[in-house]
């Protein structure tokens, strides 16, 4: 064989291996669970990046929801302490606190307890990987809650068949150490028009109905969050106030808070967060949300 045949059959025995490598997708990443206590997981990579900083505010400061704030709470507890919790679907009200009360809950029983509780934050457009996340967790040596924010699905969506199976379904289930908390603005996280449009055209409209109410069904806590009230609205502000030692008249602050909500169009957790800020960048304090 002659130098140059033989260089050319190199060459292409590489081709071909360096091809059989990109179809079978980057190896597992050596994720480095002493980085954080809260990750993103990064599917492309099959990483999970530390967050070193999470934005979120002290569980304290969380005004309004006080009853489905101590259920989370105990059921986050009881997780942590390696007893059996529910997986939690937080729906209702936008701006309400719901993943906010997520990240609060997280840390303040992290604290508390001293286990090792991690958070892993997964994107909607992502839940089709959870059975290779589940897959690289279940490994892990901590108990660990996996997050999605704003947890819905759309016509034509089969996304949501992956997370059915990673809630209970497949006959390995859910690892024992890890936990599903998502927030929603849906209690059944798909559109009712799209529930009543397959109930009408399925040979039988129960069973097709069914299929979509059932994802819901995987979530053993419904956590409803609802606008707030006037009075609720005013004890988020004065606890983020005297929190944050924001030096204002109290008769000027309800003024000013009632004004912002009605320029907003509504009261809740964010809008009084919102003017919060803007009081805070008014009167040069600097705020820090642990």
């Amino acid at each position: 064989m002659s130098d140059t045949l033989l260089t050319n059959l190199l060459a292409e025995m590489t081709r071909l291996a360096e091809a059989v490598e990109r179809l079978a997708g980057p190896p597992p990443a050596d994720n480095d669970w002493t980085a954080a206590d809260c990750f993103v997981w990064a599917p492309a990579r099959l990483q999970l990046q530390p967050v070193p900083r999470p934005n979120r505010i002290a569980l304290k400061l969380i005004r309004g929801v006080d009853h489905v704030r101590d259920i989370l709470h105990e059921n986050t507890v009881r997780f942590a302490d390696g007893y059996p919790a529910n997986n939690v679907l937080l729906w209702g009200a936008r701006g309400m606190g719901k993943s906010s009360l997520v990240k609060a809950v997280h840390e303040d029983v992290r604290r508390e307890s001293g286990v090792s509780l991690k958070l892993v934050e997964v994107h909607r457009e992502d839940i089709s990987t959870l059975p290779v996340l589940l897959d690289i967790l279940k490994a892990a040596p901590h108990r660990i809650i996996v997050f999605c924010d704003d947890l819905s699905f759309d016509h034509d969506d089969t996304a949501y068949k992956s997370l059915k199976a990673a809630l209970d379904g497949g006959i390995e289930g859910r690892p024992d150490n890890v936990l599903f908390y998502a927030t929603s603005n849906r209690r059944h996280l798909l559109p009712r028009h799209m529930m009543e449009n397959e109930q009408s055209t399925a040979i039988n409209p129960s069973e097709a109905v069914e299929e979509k109410v059932s994802l819901s069904d995987r979530f053993g806590l419904w956590l409803g969050f609802h606008k707030c009230n006037q009075d609720d609205y005013l004890k988020m502000i004065e606890t983020y106030a005297d929190h944050f030692k924001l030096d204002l008249d109290p008769e000027i602050l309800k003024m000013e808070s009632l004004e912002w909500a009605t320029t907003r169009g509504g009261r809740s957790g964010r809008v009084a967060w919102q003017y919060i800020q803007d009081l805070a960048g008014r009167l040069k304090v600097r705020i820090d949300r642990d």
